[in-house]
């Protein structure tokens, strides 16, 4: 299911427009990217939980010469499924 097929299905379901139902969807992925963003966790019962996880700098190889190098901390997003989620 991609974005378009979320925001007809929400539609469908709330029974709101098309537009209505992306604006909605739009605020909602938003809204949980701004927490994530400020290092907040936002975890929905019954879902799953989004948190920044934050994977410190260690050392690599370059795979065509076979030089260490130095890779920098970096954060991403992470998504925890609820045991729900998990057991459909």
């Amino acid at each position: 299911m991609n974005k378009g097929e979320l925001t007809k299905a929400v539609a469908e379901a709330a029974d709101m427009s098309q537009a209505e139902a992306g604006r909605a969807v739009d605020a909602v992925f938003d809204s949980i990217s701004g927490a994530v963003k400020k290092r907040e966790q936002v975890a929905i019962a019954g879902f799953g939980t989004f948190v920044a996880k934050t994977r410190g700098a260690r050392e690599g190889r370059n795979p065509a010469t076979g030089e260490t190098i130095q890779i920098k901390e970096k954060t991403s997003a992470a998504f925890k499924p609820a045991s729900a989620l998990k057991d459909i």
